[in-house]
């Protein structure tokens, strides 16, 4: 039997106990009802996260092999000296999403310059300028999986701590409230039963009298 809530045995804490048992019914249902959102939301991001590293990796092998043939017909030293002078810092924004009451972070490359544009174009040929375009995509599906894996991870926690609540108020508050209901609603009865046989002994003496 769950264990009872230290209440006085009081009409007025049983209709308190009563609105108690109603709102945390009221919240249960609010709680599961955003586990559910949180959970397809969970399993949504968990393919997207998937597809994510499956494209990073197509395109960091596209971009190596790219760069490779650009390498080989411009020749190291000079690629090396036309992506040393184009070299430039990426910046990222970050801003914030929210699903269910939790906030997401949301990343995007935001460089005004792009980030292997900078070279001389009279100088280097469409070899080089095909690896700079998939450099590029490979760094936003880098910034892309990073948004998604941080979301993978808040979601997991914030399951697992709308999980501990809803098992506190299945398992645990529901089932006191309940039970103390039951008990005092005993209490009550046991007291108007000994109150009727009460009078049933007055009206008797009286009646003898």
């Amino acid at each position: 039997m769950p264990e009872l809530i230290k209440v006085r045995p009081t009409k007025i804490e049983l209709v308190k106990l009563k609105r108690r048992l109603s709102l945390a019914q009221r919240v249960q249902k609010i709680v599961k009802d955003r586990l559910s959102i949180l959970t397809m939301e969970f399993l949504q991001t968990a393919r997207d996260t998937v597809e994510a590293k499956s494209k990073l990796l197509d395109q960091a092998s596209q971009a190596y092999k790219a760069l490779s043939v650009a390498a080989g017909y411009h020749g190291y030293i000079a690629m090396e000296k036309e992506l040393v002078a184009s070299e430039t810092e990426l910046k990222v924004t970050a801003g914030l999403r929210n699903i269910a009451g939790v906030r997401f972070p949301s990343f995007e490359l935001t460089d005004a310059r792009k980030p292997m544009k900078g070279y001389s174009l009279v100088d280097t040929s469409s070899w080089l300028d095909r690896a700079a375009e998939l450099s590029e995509e490979y760094l936003t599906a880098i910034v892309e999986l990073a948004e998604l894996q941080r979301s993978f991870e808040l979601l997991a926690m914030e399951i697992n701590r709308t999980k501990r609540i809803t098992n506190a108020l299945e398992y645990v508050i529901i089932p006191r409230l309940h039970a103390t209901i039951s008990y005092l609603n005993m209490k009550f009865e046991e007291r108007d039963r000994e109150e009727k046989a009460r009078l049933k002994r007055v009206k008797v003496l009286v009646a003898r009298e």
